[in-house]
């Protein structure tokens, strides 16, 4: 039999859209915009660091990073972040979103910053600087995916609640944007000032000493929007759910609530009294009671956030090396260092505004209207489409008349990810599970998730080499070639379609119905098959 739902978790579900629910997303949003930026800004230097550090005197062209050493400077940061999804997700629930929530965004600043600091006195030692540093910064990043969602989840109403953590996690497309913007306006200003020559001209000189400074500042700027929020994560209060819920102290969350919704909330002293005596954890997250309601929710969040994450991050992290393919940015001996991180930044940043930042806003748009089960089956499905149609015909998009086209498609494969599974993966988790469980669950669909960006940051790192050893570049072992490993990436989507059945619809419910927190212990089987209905 359910219980009655406390007034102030009534109230929050039916609050009107008022003005702290933007604060709030803001303040969580500028951690994703944060996360964003310092997670898939490396990519925008690490030619620039190949150049650096890996150019031999005399070599006919600029030096690249060992496969090695770029596997760990892309992909550091990633093992780190999952690290940071599971410890912190779990933290999340045992000492409060709120206390946790500063300690992310400090790592986060201090890891920036060291990272563009990085020292050594040969290569190899100023890249194992960089990739600590980078690790640790992952470690802050992942905090932030378990505590974002689940305290924008617990403030939001059952109404509009999908399009307000949505929104959150739009922040991401406008993090990568400005790293672009940020690499655009630095390299055109060094560029600017010293007119320097290309490596077919003078291979010496195409390496300016102040190349240096452009990836340091880069990767340092990551350290002011978060900077910059601090203030206010600390200012907010503890979620309601998990004062009332998890800390069973629900006359402070009446009192917090009354506050942030300015409006007067009873306490209702028979039920707090009630609800403090109640034992605090009825089941826990390895019971058969998880398993029985819970078990299929978990699979389906985390196998399609694993599958979508091993295409979205490898898309992103060789899109560089795709542009270079199809002769999109010109060969690094035509340019010099400086230019060249200025045409990566060029390709990235219109990548990023005309289908990344739409996606995200799209799906903002329209995931309270049509559900996150619609969103992330129909993201699925033309990311498929679109990865196939790139793949089968690879050499025809390769030919200059068709670059256009290739640019065009590459594009829309990122739009529906965006409006699709990127957004619905991140929002599910927050919304289906119960509130002392909500940040573990969170966190280890999203360390799912960053296991497959993994895969897709080292493996299509390998994968997508030439396939001819003689023409291999860099030291690479022959992989299958971009082709085939776009044709991977297509049956990645569409398996990620088939998986997205377990996931269950939660639009328009609230969080209590979701997760049965008002079921008693001994609901039987009706109450589980509910939850696991769609809604329509």
């Amino acid at each position: 039999m359910a219980r009655d739902q406390l007034v102030v978790l009534k109230a929050l579900d039916v609050a009107k859209t008022q003005w702290y629910h933007f604060t709030t997303i803001v303040i969580a949003g500028m951690g994703f915009f944060t996360d964003a930026y310092d997670l898939f800004c490396i990519s925008l230097v690490t030619k620039l660091l190949g150049r650096i550090y890996y150019t031999k005197p005399g070599a006919p062209k600029p030096g690249t990073l060992p496969p090695n050493v770029a596997a760990a400077v892309n992909g550091v940061a990633l093992c780190g972040t999952l690290a940071g999804q599971l410890f912190f997700g779990w933290l999340g629930d045992k000492m409060g979103r709120k206390k946790v929530y500063g300690i992310t965004l400090v790592i986060m600043v201090i890891c920036s910053i060291a990272s563009g600091l990085s020292f050594g006195s040969s290569a190899n030692g100023a890249m194992t600087t960089l990739c600590f540093f980078r690790f640790w910064l992952g470690f802050g990043i992942g905090g932030d995916y378990p505590l974002s969602a689940t305290i924008m989840s617990e403030y939001a109403n059952k109404k509009t609640r999908g399009a307000f953590i949505a929104a959150v996690f739009a922040m991401q497309g406008f993090g990568i944007l400005a790293g672009g913007i940020v690499a655009l306006i630095v390299s055109a200003a060094f560029d600017h000032r010293f007119k320097t020559p290309t490596y077919h001209e003078n291979p010496v000189a195409s390496l300016a000493p102040q190349a240096d400074y452009i990836w340091r500042i880069i990767l340092m700027f990551g350290a002011i929007p978060a900077g910059l929020t601090f203030y206010w994560r600390m200012k907010m209060p503890e979620t309601a759910r998990y004062t009332a819920l998890v800390a069973r102290n629900a006359k402070q969350a009446a009192l917090d609530m009354s506050k942030v919704l300015k409006v007067e909330i009873d306490i209702e002293e028979e039920k707090v009294q009630r609800l403090a005596q109640e034992p605090a954890n009825s089941f826990g997250l390895f019971s058969k009671e998880f398993a029985k309601r819970h078990g299929l929710h978990l699979l389906g969040t985390t196998s399609t956030w694993f599958l979508l994450d091993i295409a979205f991050y490898s898309q992103n992290l060789f899109q560089k090396d795709i542009f270079s393919a199809i002769n999109w940015i010109p060969p690094a001996a035509t340019m010099n260092a400086i230019h060249e991180v200025f045409q990566i930044a060029k390709a990235q940043t219109l990548i990023a505004l005309c289908s990344t930042v739409p996606g995200y806003w799209f799906t903002v748009a329209f995931i309270d209207h049509l559900g996150r089960f619609f969103i992330q089956m129909m993201g699925f499905f033309f990311m498929t489409v679109f990865m196939f149609a790139i793949a089968i015909p690879y050499h025809h998009w390769t030919l200059k008349p068709n670059r256009i086209g290739f640019v065009v498609m590459y594009s829309l494969t990122f739009f529906f990810a965006n409006f699709g599974p990127n957004a619905t993966t991140f929002i599910v988790p927050a919304e289906i599970f119960p509130a002392r469980l909500r940040s573990t669950c969170h966190g280890i669909s999203a360390a799912a998730g960053k296991a497959g960006a993994i895969i897709g940051a080292f493996g299509f790192l390998y994968a997508a080499q030439n396939t001819d050893p003689k023409k291999t570049d860099a030291g690479y072992p022959p992989g299958i070639g971009v082709k085939w490993s776009l044709i991977v990436l297509g049956v990645i989507n569409f398996i990620g379609m088939l998986f997205t059945l377990l996931v269950p619809e939660s639009r328009g419910k609230s969080l209590e119905e979701l997760s049965m927190e008002n079921a008693d212990e001994n609901d039987d089987e009706k109450q589980a098959a509910s939850a696991r209905t769609a809604s329509v």
